[in-house]
Order: structure tokens, then C-alpha cells, then sequence
């Protein structure tokens, strides 16, 4: 098919990510951050296994020495059970506090740091009924909807397999003493989270790297959004090409007046021309009064060839008089000797002539 105006052919602009990131819109998968959250708690807990055990059979020992004494009512009891989530939330603080790091820190490696007002602000089409039946039956929800039934379906059928090896084990907890019953019971957990985690999280990096293509399709842009947001930002090209013919017209009128008055002009001889003028008594030093490189470098050398001005080529004086001297300024002192050597033969060569 013929590519028409409006399609959406050309990868999006730096400016359009950045407008995109300014309203909260960004290429992010939620389930890979849940996916490093569910992993590395497995990780936490298999390595403080031991140490939480410990903790529950300290906590539990004081409960059920302390629990019968209670009466009814009894204002101790509010107490104790204050203490008993007190004690719980004091053994598995450290997990929950790696958890909310690493929660944050999925989010910002996938981002970076996003604060965004304008993606919590309410709008009008969030709340449109009508909007809202048409992001329900999008392709985008029916894609979604296809990825949540896949990712339950492999994470559910990977953790029944490997939880179908600790069902024998569990049935027996009740015969064994409460720390072995522990340790059974979150070895389990382990076992069982790891390998639905595991699943989790494949399907999550191959979500992510979906996402990132989703998002790029999203932000493309048509040729004449391109060339729109070019003028915004660069100008218009048409406007720039008279500023740059109108500051070379400048440049050319300005070589016309002063390089006939010059006293000698060096060349490269073919990227730099200066012009210098210097009259003996009225001047301190040579200046600069005009210059140029390229084409404008050979157009002032062909003005002092019509207008009779000596050229003399001296590429490393040139050079630096070009990058060091601005129009109209004298030049410094360092290169005082290299120019009075110049005028030098440039007066040689003129009582030569006459």
C-alpha cells in the first residue's frame, strides 16, 4: 500500500520520549518488578530460615507458657496480642525492608526516577463510560487478557508440580515437633515459590522487552510530525537558510569595503584568508578587517587580487590570526613577530615595484 502522510513510519524524537516521560508515559513492566520482589524474598527467606524459626519458636514459647494465665476478660490479653504482632513484625522486618527496596529500585532501574503530576491527575476520559467500554474491548486488553491467563497457567502448573513432591512431607507435620513442623513448612514455601518465581519471572523479562516494543510502536510519529517538531524546536529551514544567506551577504559586504583599504592579506592559501591593516603612526598594531574560510576564504583572496592588496601565504599565521582574532580587533602580541616579518615583505615587494 501506497505510505500516505498520516502513517506512523519514523521512530519517535528525543523530545517526543521526553514529553511522553513529562506525562508519567513510559516503556515499564509491572510484572518483572513483582517477578525481583517474589525472588528475592525467596532468597531472604531461604537465607534467614534458620534465624526466623528461631525467632517463631522463641515467640511461641512465651506465648503458650503466658497464653493459659489469661483471663476473661483480661487487660493483659490486649497486651499480649499487641506483643505477638509486635514480635512477628520484629522477625521478618529485615525481609519486608529488602522487599520495599527492591520494589523501588526494579521501578527506577526500568525508568529511572519518575515523579510525574500529570500522570495522577483526573481526566475527563478517564471517567467517560464510553471511553472506558473502549479500552475494555481493545486489542490492548485483549492482550492483556491473553498474558494474564498464560502467566497463571505456567506459574500455576510449575508450582503444582514441584508442591505435589511436599504434599506426603505436610501430612506428616502434625507428628513432628513444632520446629521441625516449621522448618518443613517453609521449606515448602521456598521450594514452591522459587520455582513459580522462577516461571514468573521469564515471563516477565519477555513481557518487558514487549513492553518496550509496544511503547516505541506507540510514541512513532509521522513524517509531518517530525517536520513539525523540527520547526518548533530547530526553526523553519526555509527561515534558517535566508538567516544564513543574509549573514553571508553581510559578511561578503563587509570584505567589499574593507579588503580594497587592507594593507596585506594571508591565506592558508585555501580554507582561512585574513585581512590586516596597519598604517604606521595611526594604528598600534595590525588589525583585523576582515576574514573568512572556505568559499568565502577564496572569495576575499580574489578581491585583493582586483583590488591589487599583496597576498602572501603564511597557513600557520593565517591559521591562528582566524581562530584567535575576532573582526576588528587587533592582533595580540604573541604574533606580533610572525606579522611585522609579513609587512616586512610586503614593503620589500612594493619598493621592488616601484
Amino acid at each position: 500500500m501506497a505510505e500516505t502522510g498520516q502513517e506512523k513510519t519514523e521512530q519517535p524524537t528525543p523530545r517526543k520520549l521526553q514529553e511522553a516521560r513529562r506525562k508519567g508515559q513510559v516503556a515499564k513492566s509491572r510484572d518483572l518488578s513483582s517477578a525481583l520482589v517474589l525472588m528475592v524474598a525467596v532468597a531472604m527467606l531461604y537465607a534467614a530460615s534458620q534465624s526466623i524459626v528461631q525467632g517463631l519458636e522463641r515467640h511461641l514459647a512465651w506465648y503458650y507458657t503466658n497464653c493459659f494465665s489469661f483471663g476473661l476478660p483480661d487487660q493483659r490479653l490486649y497486651w499480649a496480642i499487641v506483643r505477638s504482632l509486635l514480635d512477628v513484625l520484629w522477625i521478618f522486618t529485615p525481609l519486608l525492608l529488602v522487599i520495599i527496596f527492591v520494589a523501588v529500585f526494579s521501578n527506577v532501574v526500568q525508568s529511572g526516577f519518575l515523579l510525574s503530576p500529570e500522570a495522577v491527575m483526573v481526566k475527563m476520559e478517564r471517567i467517560n463510560p464510553l471511553e472506558g467500554f473502549k479500552r475494555i474491548f481493545s486489542l490492548h486488553s485483549l492482550v492483556e487478557l491473553i498474558k494474564t491467563i498464560l502467566k497463571v497457567a505456567v506459574v500455576g502448573v510449575v508450582s503444582y508440580l514441584v508442591a505435589a513432591k511436599y504434599i506426603p512431607e505436610l501430612l506428616l507435620v502434625y507428628f513432628k515437633n513444632p520446629a521441625q513442623e516449621m522448618y518443613e513448612v517453609i521449606s515448602a514455601i521456598i521450594a514452591v515459590s522459587a520455582a513459580g518465581g522462577g516461571a514468573y519471572l521469564v515471563l516477565a523479562l519477555l513481557d518487558f522487552y514487549y513492553q518496550r516494543f509496544d511503547f516505541m510502536k506507540k510514541m512513532r510519529m509521522t513524517k509531518q510530525e517530525v517536520k513539525d517538531e523540527y520547526k518548533n524546536t530547530e526553526g523553519d529551514p526555509q527561515v534558517k537558510g535566508w538567516l544564513r544567506r543574509r549573514q553571508r551577504e553581510v559578511v561578503m559586504n563587509r570584505i567589499r569595503q574593507e579588503v580594497p583599504r587592507a594593507t596585506v592579506v594571508v591565506t592558508n592559501p585555501i580554507h582561512y584568508a585574513v585581512a590586516l591593516k596597519y598604517e604606521e603612526g595611526v594604528t598600534e598594531a595590525p588589525l583585523v578587517v576582515a576574514k573568512g574560510a572556505g568559499d568565502i576564504a577564496l572569495r576575499l583572496r580574489g578581491i585583493a587580487a582586483e583590488k591589487n592588496v599583496p597576498v602572501v601565504e603564511n597557513p600557520p599565521l593565517a591559521r591562528a590570526i582566524f581562530q584567535q582574532v575576532d573582526v576588528g580587533r587587533q592582533i595580540p602580541a604573541e604574533l606580533y613577530q610572525s606579522v611585522a616579518e609579513v609587512l616586512a615583505m610586503v614593503i620589500k615587494l612594493k619598493r621592488k615595484s616601484f
